[in-house]
């Protein structure tokens, strides 16, 4: 075995309608897909997680955000390194990272 060959590629996961986000290694379109994606790295390390509040037409980022919530709350949090939210939405945004941060997520708001 080399040595360093236990370096794991770092997971960065986006959940955004329209941003390609190039540096994703997943990227989800919908909320649906969105749940799907965290379901899916649940027992995973997510170095980053980039995160839209409007996903086109009704729908929203918020579905995401209760499964983060409600893993928060069951004393199993997401292992999540960071979590930005980039979103053109202001008041959205900010909803997304009061709530986040209100269950110790770390989170920041990144230019949309």
């Amino acid at each position: 075995m080399d040595e360093g060959s236990d370096a794991r590629t770092p997971i960065i996961l986006g959940v955004d309608d329209l941003r390609e986000l190039p540096r994703t290694t997943r990227l989800a379109r919908t909320s649906r897909e969105g749940v799907r994606l965290l379901e899916e790295h649940r027992d995973h390390r997510i170095d980053e997680l980039w995160l839209d509040h409007d996903l086109g037409g009704d729908d929203s980022i918020m579905p995401v955000v209760a499964v983060l919530e409600e893993a928060a709350f069951d004393g199993r949090p997401f292992d999540i390194g960071i979590i930005y939210v980039h979103s053109a939405n202001p008041s959205g945004a900010e909803t997304v990272v009061r709530v986040l941060r209100r269950w110790d997520y770390r989170v920041r708001r990144a230019p949309a």
